[in-house]
């Protein structure tokens, strides 16, 4: 086991690696900008170092200050959380050159599945079923037209790198393509440094399902079930819950299976998340993230698995926790981010947090780093927490999550708390029946149907 993990992230998920390392009985060191200096994690931390200002490039992304810190401290692993550097498979190499223990993936896999063209690529030769789109990068240069004619429009234009809805743009129909690939390539370029595009067939109604999945890089792995996160705003994850409303045993038992052994063929070390859409019965593969989600509450929540604290085992050289067979389902967990934005216009809401109080209660958890007095600093996201509840039933934990959501005060700030408190009381939440358009639709003031 690991002597010392330094963690290289900020937020509540540095504090969630704080934790876990505790209960394994490793010491910590926490690394902060001089804008983080009263954060939570920095407080709790054996030991903390500043690694700069303010600007991410500068203090969290500055590879230079997180190798010094290691030496000043003594530390022998990095966990990166999520964001920042944790799917950098650069990152994860320059580590072992010196010595260090990445907590995550191989970059071999990190880099493969980074790309999201060679990750398709890759999926379709592993039996994961895939979107249908073009083999490769697409320009205006290449019969881009015939290729999108053959996929029928819509379609989707995304960048071969990067995420989170940057460099993606629809094309509805033959006139908009030219544009879509232009102004989707330019944004690439601009987020990611990578102006590569490719096509993919754009679902009208699907869910967003991902599986959880967890390898020992020795050709053992296993699923974990799925999570449901069709709730997005300009692809960004607003709800997450598992199991899915939409999946029958069948069709979870199926997909699942499809991942592990895909997983155990790559030997996959650590946790990862296999992505989909899901329309009319069927998977389509969209990607796969090699890092822990921000999501991950939920299926630790259904699974009585600690997904961190396997993640560092792991990492260490230990075996997977349970076996296929022991992995067990239970009840239903919803997870909402609660954001510093505004619950209509979204714009973020940067300050200090005059009023806290958390819910708490049975099946209740939150996962934050803020406090009362906390000032949430402008120039990271603007994640204030999750609330994570768990039920028996997916109905014992909508009511749950009505309660908690009644009971959480947040105040200084604008927050996302009265689009939550809204959707928990949505018939069609209430129901399941949701598609990955819902919520802006709904937002729009559309039907959401």
């Amino acid at each position: 086991m690991f002597d010392k993990i330094l963690i290289a992230n900020r937020g509540e998920i540095a504090l969630r690696v704080l934790r876990a390392c505790k209960e394994l009985g490793i010491a910590t060191v926490a690394v902060h900008s001089t804008a983080d200096a009263d954060a939570m994690h920095v407080r709790l931390a054996d030991e903390s170092v500043c690694i700069g200002p303010p600007p991410s490039k500068d203090s969290y992304l500055n590879v230079p200050a997180l190798l010094a810190a290691c030496e000043i401290t003594g530390a022998d692993a990095v966990h990166p959380g999520y964001g920042f550097l944790s799917e950098n498979a650069r990152f994860a190499e320059i580590l072992a050159e010196h010595n260090l223990h990445f907590i995550g993936p191989k970059a071999e896999h990190i880099r493969l599945m980074g790309d999201k063209i060679e990750a398709k690529k890759t999926a379709k030769k592993l039996g994961i079923p895939v979107v249908p789109g073009s083999d490769g990068a697409v320009g205006p240069d290449d019969d881009a037209m015939g290729i999108a004619q053959a996929i029928g429009f819509p379609v989707l234009v995304k960048a071969a790198s990067g995420g989170g809805g940057r460099g993606m743009k629809v094309a509805q129909s033959a006139e908009d393509l030219m544009l879509a690939l232009s102004t989707a390539s330019n944004e690439a370029k601009s987020a990611f440094g990578d102006a590569s595009v490719y096509l993919e067939k754009y679902l009208q109604k699907p869910r967003h399902i991902e599986i959880q999945v967890l390898g020992d890089g020795r050709g053992g792995a296993i699923h974990l079930g799925e999570r449901d996160c069709s709730l997005q705003r300009r692809h960004q994850k607003v709800w997450e819950e598992g199991p899915s409303p939409a999946l029958d045993a069948t069709a979870r038992k199926k997909i699942g299976a499809t991942c592990a052994r895909a997983m155990q063929e790559m030997k996959y070390l650590g946790v990862g998340t296999v992505e989909f859409l899901y329309e009319d019965g069927e998977f389509y593969f969209i990607e796969m993230n090699t890092r822990i989600q921000v999501e991950h509450p939920v299926t630790e929540m259904i699974t009585d698995i600690d997904l961190v604290l396997e993640q560092i085992r792991i990492a260490a050289g230990g075996d997977l926790p349970v076996t296929q067979d022991e992995v067990v389902i239970n009840g239903h967990s919803i997870e909402c981010r609660v954001n510093a934005e505004s619950p209509v216009s979204f714009r973020p809401s940067p300050g200090k947090i005059l009023q806290y109080h958390p819910p708490g209660g049975l099946g209740v958890r939150i996962d934050s780093a803020v406090y009362q007095g906390y000032v949430i600093p402008p120039y990271y996201d603007s994640l204030v927490g999750k609330l994570i509840v768990h039920g028996k039933t997916r109905q014992e934990c909508l009511m749950r999550l009505r309660r908690a959501l009644d009971e959480m005060v947040v105040e200084g700030i604008e927050t996302t708390l009265p689009l939550f408190r809204a959707l928990v009381r949505e018939p069609a939440i209430i129901d399941g029946d949701y598609h990955i358009h819902w919520l802006e639709q709904y937002l729009a003031g559309q039907p959401a149907g």
